[in-house]
């Protein structure tokens, strides 16, 4: 990923959201967003996701400035948005580290630790029991 002249134009990063895994690779562009080789809006046609996937370009404003090109795996949409969200963070990081306090700021470089509780046994899930009956 790197040019041989010694300057990066490309960055690179990988994110974790619940059980969600995105590899995001920035390039100098319009700013397009291409999620699994598809458009942004035809990926994830809910605008909350479509907000907060481009939330981290936003805020440091480089929304036409880098084209964002990410596979995810694994999860839900939420999950895969969140994980998209981390890796492109943690990409224009890489790119420019003045950007680093605007991004840690607003929480988009902390993997979010929340995932689905295990279920136990006797039990109907994490924590729900069978009713009790006295007789």
């Amino acid at each position: 990923m790197r040019d041989r002249g010694g300057s990066r134009s490309q960055f690179s990063a990988v994110g974790r959201r619940k059980t969600s895994t995105a590899r995001v690779l920035l390039q100098p562009g319009a700013g397009n967003v291409i999620v699994d080789g598809k458009s942004l809006e035809e990926r994830f046609p809910r605008p909350a996701h479509q907000l907060a996937i481009t939330l981290p370009l936003r805020l440091t404003n480089m929304i036409g400035t880098y084209n964002v090109l990410a596979h995810v795996e694994g999860g839900g949409d939420t999950g895969q948005a969140g994980a998209i969200v981390h890796a492109t963070a943690r990409a224009l990081v890489k790119a420019d580290e003045a950007l680093r306090p605007v991004l840690r700021s607003a929480g988009l470089l902390t993997r979010d630790p929340r995932m689905k509780e295990r279920k136990k046994y006797g039990l109907k899930r994490a924590r729900k029991a069978p009713q009790y009956t006295k007789r």
